[in-house]
Parts: structure tokens; C-alpha cells; sequence
């Protein structure tokens, strides 16, 4: 598992230094335990540095835990949580499943239980995250050119030979002579069954390709550039911000 970093919030110090204790011992180093003793520290903390489990106790003074949650919900920076509370009352259980909460947890909270909790809640962010990471790739107007089933034969070739050499320098004259059409008339066909140009349906290609490896890779948008196409990382950087609305850069920190 990756590194991931879990934030704790009690206003209890006992209660506070012994999840610490726990949760270091249980990562063996492999992640990083915060602690913040009050919900507007954790407010603070998570406003300049965003984590991947938030555990947090609901009585608190000032602030409690659920408003903390809802705060955060509000701010759009609500990461997994889960919640520990001296209550089992239903109300509280159900406002914070409202909120969303991975597991609700009564004190005393066992080792064992809060461990399996707590790996139970990560696996839940990073199904999540590849999630989100999927989302981002997609692209609709490929899907639906995929699902397409009416597409021509002559189409549906240059397609298959446009997925494969995407990083090529491909022109509508060398696809047309692999389909063995002229480049005027395979130019009408993309226009007539896809709804988009030929140089729109490449871009669109090359976009994907780049955005799955500006997620999954750490390549640099120079080296990006070069494996979907594009010889200069300007004109690249160019292109995706037409397509996408924003720069290589500002997609991968999104």
C-alpha cells in the first residue's frame, strides 16, 4: 500500500496519544499519523494538507465532530473518515452516515477493531480514487464512437489503425491509404458516422492517452508530449488546454 497520511482529532490527550500509538505501530513506519486536538485545528491542517483518512471523535468542545464533518463536506475537502464516539445513540450514527463516514465506532474502541477499521476505510479511498482517476480519463465522445455498432468497415479499420499509431506522425493521407480510400472521401466518411474530423478524432486519441499517463505515470509533460505525438511540449500544452480547459499541469494536480 502506498503511503497514505491519516489525521486524528480528539480533545481527550489519552485517547489521542493511544490511536497515535496504535496506528504507528500497525503502519511500521509506511504512513504518516497526524494528531490535532480540536476540530478548528484540523480545519487549519487540512485547508494547507489534504489526507486520506480522517478519525474523529464527536464530543468535542467549540466544535464537534459532526460539525467538523460538515464543514469540511461544505469545503469540498472531506477525505475518508471515521468516527468514534463515547454514544451508540442512533441520532448521531445516522447524521454521520448522512455525512458519509466509512464507520462509526464506540468507545472503547479495541486495537484489533480499530485496525480493521482502518484498513477497511483505505481500501474504500483507493477503490475510490481509481475511481476518480477513471472518471477523469474518460472521454464521452469516444465511448460513444466505440459503442458505435454502424460504423463502416472502411471506419472502423482507420479507427483501429488510429488507437494503434496514435503517437505516430499520422496525417489523414497515410490513414486513408491504409484503409485504401481517398483522403477526401475517408474525410467525409469520419465527418458523416463519428461527428468529428479526423484531426478531432487523433486529438481526441492522443488527449486520452495522455491524461491516463499523466495519472498513472510520473513522466514529465515533455516526455508525455513525445509518447502521444506531439513533437513540441508547447504545442501539446496548447492542445489540451483547448481540449480540456486547463494545462497538462493543473489536470495532474486536480
Amino acid at each position: 500500500m502506498n503511503e497514505k497520511k491519516i489525521l486524528i482529532v480528539d480533545d481527550e490527550p489519552r485517547t489521542l496519544n493511544g490511536l497515535k500509538r496504535t496506528l504507528e505501530k500497525w503502519s511500521e513506519g509506511q504512513h504518516i499519523i497526524i494528531c490535532c486536538d480540536n476540530a478548528h485545528a484540523a480545519i487549519d491542517y487540512l485547508q494547507k494538507e489534504p489526507v486520506h483518512l480522517l478519525i474523529t471523535d464527536i464530543s468535542m468542545p467549540e466544535m464537534t465532530g459532526l460539525k467538523l464533518l460538515d464543514t469540511l463536506n461544505k469545503q469540498s475537502r472531506l477525505p475518508m473518515v471515521i468516527v468514534i464516539s463515547a454514544y451508540s445513540e442512533f441520532e448521531y450514527a445516522q447524521e454521520a452516515l448522512r455525512l458519509g463516514v466509512a464507520n462509526y465506532l464506540v468507545k472503547p474502541v479495541g486495537k484489533d477493531k480499530l485496525i480493521e477499521s482502518v484498513e477497511e476505510a483505505l481500501d474504500k479511498q483507493e477503490d475510490l480514487m481509481k475511481t476518480k482517476v477513471i472518471e477523469k480519463m474518460v472521454d464521452d465522445h469516444l465511448i460513444k464512437v466505440n459503442r458505435n455498432d454502424s460504423c463502416s468497415r472502411s471506419i472502423r479499420e482507420a479507427i483501429e489503425y488510429i488507437d494503434e499509431y496514435y503517437y505516430a506522425d499520422l496525417s489523414l493521407k497515410k490513414v486513408a491509404a491504409h484503409v485504401h480510400l481517398n483522403p477526401s472521401y475517408l474525410s467525409t466518411l469520419f465527418k458523416d458516422e463519428l461527428k468529428l474530423s479526423f484531426v478531432e478524432y487523433l486529438t481526441r486519441v492522443r488527449i486520452q492517452r495522455a491524461k491516463q499517463l499523466l495519472l498513472t505515470t510520473d513522466l514529465n509533460v515533455t516526455e508525455i508530449a513525445e509518447k502521444v505525438g506531439y513533437s513540441t511540449p508547447k504545442y501539446f500544452n496548447k492542445v489540451f488546454k483547448e481540449q480540456e480547459k486547463v494545462t497538462p499541469s493543473g489536470f495532474r494536480k486536480k
